[in-house]
């Protein structure tokens, strides 16, 4: 097992904490990583791009002007909502469509673990003891980054539950560059999970900040077997 340093929010070794192989360190996979954002980011698009076919768009059904004697034979139009002629339909325009892709449970946990698994390699996981606010302070926030050496690095921290004082960290953090905060579970399920915990954050930040809480959690979660 890979052994990490615990710290404080002032940036003092409280302890240290022993991460399981079997999540910390498989080998990673890269193909269901992609696989996995591909879902994310198709999973994130609204679908909603629509254009007007020559059937759709507004104008005129008759015939612009006769099909001969006009001196414009060579420009023969048959109506003004043709797709070639200026504010006429669109051809093979996008349309609403759902871009929604599934993956199932067990190739999600796979990329997860190796997400996590890449991270540790290159000494990006950071494990904080835990980290509350009474109210939420932008000041406060970068105190923190700036004892625990974060400063100027694109950071993701990962929080183990839906609170009063785990949201007020999240809203000191969205005035932050660089600096995002996610929350991995909300008990209002009534069971344990990680659902907030994503392959695209983890790989998209160059330091993963963990509570000592949450990794327990993600063990658990991502260890089970199911």
């Amino acid at each position: 097992m890979a052994k990490v340093d615990v710290i404080n929010s002032n940036g003092q070794v409280v302890g240290a904490i022993e991460l399981k192989d079997t999540v910390f360190n498989i080998e990673p996979n890269m193909d269901v990583m992609y696989r996995y954002v591909d879902m994310q980011l198709s999973n994130a698009r609204s679908g909603t791009a629509s254009t007007l076919t020559r059937a759709e768009v507004a104008g005129g059904g008759r015939k612009p002007w006769a099909q001969k004697h006009t001196g414009r034979a060579r420009a023969r139009a048959g109506s003004s909502r043709s797709p070639i002629w200026r504010h006429g339909g669109v051809t093979f325009g996008p349309k609403p469509r759902d871009y929604d892709k599934s993956l199932n449970k067990k190739m999600k946990k796979l990329a997860l673990k190796s997400a996590l698994s890449v991270r540790l390699r290159e000494n990006n996981i950071v494990v904080i003891d835990d980290i509350k606010f009474d109210t939420p302070r932008t000041k406060q926030m970068k105190e923190v980054i700036e004892k625990i050496s974060l400063t100027g690095k694109k950071v993701l921290f990962v929080l183990p539950f839906k609170n009063e004082e785990y949201h007020n960290v999240k809203l000191s953090a969205n005035n932050i560059p660089k600096v995002k905060v996610i929350i991995a579970d909300n008990p209002n399920q009534g069971k344990m999970n990680i659902d907030g915990l994503n392959v695209f954050d983890l790989i998209n930040n160059e330091k993963i900040v963990l509570t000592k809480e949450l990794v327990k959690k993600i063990e658990e979660v991502l260890d089970n077997g199911k």
